[in-house]
């Protein structure tokens, strides 16, 4: 059997038999991986009230080859993040991205992949257990755990034809964003696609800054009533494409939060043909 020793978020864990537990992990060096914890609801010793969501640990554990699941051996609390659990927005956003993550990354990668995912996770979690969460930072928390999925919108050239942004955009900064292709579309090509959303260019340069800044940045990135409208649209219909279900946690944060519902009803600011 392989050895596991490394540092973990625990993303979901569920009661298993008398005692046992099944978790979902993300580790810092192989992507996401699901382990059962033995007697882990009986073991102060192994497992001293650490399995709980959020929370990141020093695990030690064994893969055996062909198995549907490694099995844990102990786990060593780092850092609990406790200012998540005393907030509702933090909480309800936290809960969302780490649900997100739950179901999309991948297991058993390694490397640069596995090192952004896990930086994404910690990072993320670090500055909502110190910040009063907003509606901007809920989006571009969202945009860049897509972002470290894989899932790197396009905001700076047109996804068909290569033409960089804004060389074609008329006096009112209008521009398309197409979901299944993942990112602008310029003017002529728009012509030949459905399915556009319409953002203006100020919307689409707060999102690229989101993308691009330091986390400890975003909590200055405001976005107004309007951008939220366009760049709201544009991140919960890119989500729900890779995605494909909501959430669990996406009526909550849609409570909490109230993004999704603007981005869901108000209306566009340009007609998509």
């Amino acid at each position: 059997m392989a050895a596991i020793r490394c540092e973990a978020i625990l993303l979901r864990a569920v009661d298993y038999g008398e005692s046992d537990r099944i978790v979902h992990v993300l580790t810092e060096s192989g992507g996401r991986l699901t382990a059962i914890a033995k007697a882990a609801r009986r073991s102060k010793r192994r497992f001293p009230g650490t399995l709980d969501v959020f929370n990141r640990l020093a695990i030690e554990g064994r893969v055996k080859p062909r198995a549907a699941m490694a099995f844990l051996e102990r786990a060593r609390l780092i850092d609990p993040y406790l200012g998540i659990r005393v907030i509702p927005g933090r909480y309800a956003l936290a809960s969302f991205l780490i649900e997100m993550l739950d179901r999309l990354a991948p297991e058993g990668i390694v490397g640069e992949e596995a090192a952004r995912l896990f930086g994404f996770a910690s990072d993320s979690l670090s500055l909502l257990s110190r910040v009063e969460p907003t509606a901007s930072l809920r989006l571009l928390l969202e945009l860049r755990g897509l972002d470290a999925l894989g899932l790197r919108p396009e905001f700076g050239r047109c996804v068909r034809c290569g033409r960089v942004a804004g060389e074609d955009i008329a006096a009112d900064h209008r521009i398309h964003f197409h979901v299944a292709d993942g990112g602008i579309a310029c003017t002529a090509c728009a012509m030949r696609l459905d399915g556009l959303i319409p953002i203006e260019r100020g919307s689409l340069r707060a999102l690229d800054r989101g993308l691009s800044a330091d986390i400890e940045e975003l909590p200055g990135i405001a976005l107004d009533a309007r951008m939220l409208a366009q760049a709201g649209r544009v991140v919960f219909r890119f989500q729900r494409f890779h995605v494909g279900v909501e959430l669990r946690s996406e009526r909550f944060l849609d409570e909490v939060l109230p993004v999704a519902h603007a981005a869901k009803s108000a209306p566009d600011p340009v007609s998509a043909s």
